[in-house]
């Protein structure tokens, strides 16, 4: 049982992606960093001094990532290992007692994902999969104005994320797909997921049915550029309902989604954002119309973080849950046989 007013939180690893989530779980009302740890020597203590200097002092810092997980002053942890060492070391982690926060993707096989959803039934924790754009407040008003009805009907929608790769990131491409490696595991599951939530219905993202995609592969077997269309199903009129999605680790940075339905569109330009970009929408419909609407800047990371802690201290369920973890891993992988072998997959 919880008995402070702040989720004592430790990182399991010193990733790249600490540049934002480190800050936030300092930043967050409801939430205190007490612990950081890398396999690599001092590499802890040195991300927490660039991205948290501040806190330099008050952080326990460790070149050992079992000794963070059996730090009884731990009561919640974020995992950004690698992929493929998602699973192993989340199950460390639950098994101690511990909540844990799971950066995307919460595993490769959905039978890894049913393995972490027993144990955390098992030992009573929160589990949570870290997609942090749906913690910014534009998708929930892009979701409000689809289920209003305003743009009709959803029969299409498109999703495109991509930035250049740099030198310091080559880890990302340097094993196969099938290793965890290459851009459909690293921005996939950006991709599939907002595609999912785009024909999603009484707030319940939808599963496609089967998957057709092209990739280009480097000589490692990881995927550079991948495009490729999930089907979703003729809906109740018997019209085609379409996915398209295109990732690439070869281009300008890009984050964007649109949906399409019988009377208009709506767009989110940019879902991975700054904290301090102006966040915008636009939509347009068959009559003419058209309206942008911009948003306060926030930080999504601090959101997911302060719902997190808030989900634990309180005892609420996670707004991402296994169910969603497990149907964008199956969508995933049935995307991934795809692209692979040129062929079209069932879901």
């Amino acid at each position: 049982m919880v008995e402070t007013s702040k989720l004592r939180w430790g990182i399991l690893g010193a990733a790249r992606v600490n540049e934002r989530l480190l800050p936030a779980i300092i930043e967050s009302s409801n939430a205190e960093l007490v612990a950081i740890a890398s396999r690599r020597a001092n590499a802890a203590k040195a991300t927490l001094e660039k991205y948290a200097p501040c806190r330099a002092g008050g952080v326990q810092c460790y070149d050992d990532l079992d000794a963070l997980i059996s730090d009884s002053n731990v009561e919640a942890i974020y995992c950004p290992m690698a992929n493929e060492e998602h699973t192993r070391w989340a199950l460390k982690a639950i098994n101690a007692g511990k909540h844990v926060l799971i950066e995307k993707p919460m595993a490769l096989k959905v039978e890894d994902i049913q393995a972490i959803e027993a144990a955390a039934i098992e030992q009573n924790v929160k589990v949570m999969e870290g997609f942090m754009y749906r913690f910014h407040p534009q998708h929930a008003r892009v979701q409000e104005i689809v289920d209003s009805g305003l743009i009709g009907d959803v029969l299409s929608a498109r999703a495109s994320f991509s930035f250049l790769m740099k030198p310091a990131r080559m880890y990302r491409i340097n094993r196969s797909m099938a290793n965890g490696g290459g851009a459909m595991w690293d921005i996939g599951p950006y991709a599939i997921h907002a595609l999912r939530w785009c024909f999603a219905k009484n707030g319940v993202p939808a599963d496609p049915v089967s998957v057709i995609a092209h990739a280009k592969l480097n000589e490692h077997g990881a995927d550079i550029v991948t495009s490729g269309v999930l089907d979703f199903g003729e809906d109740i009129e018997g019209r085609a309902r379409f996915g398209h999605f295109d990732i690439s680790f070869e281009r300008s940075r890009k984050s964007e989604y649109e949906i399409i339905g019988t009377k208009g569109w709506v767009k989110c330009h940019a879902a991975w954002v700054f904290q301090n970009d102006v966040p915008v929408i636009s939509w347009a419909l068959e009559d003419g119309r058209y309206a942008e609407e911009r948003f306060v800047p926030s930080n999504h990371f601090n959101l997911e973080i302060e719902h997190f802690s808030d989900c634990v201290l309180n005892n609420k369920p996670t707004y991402l849950n296994f169910a969603d973890a497990k149907a964008n891993c199956i969508a995933m992988q049935a995307s991934i046989e795809a692209a692979s072998n040129g062929v079209k997959v069932d879901v």
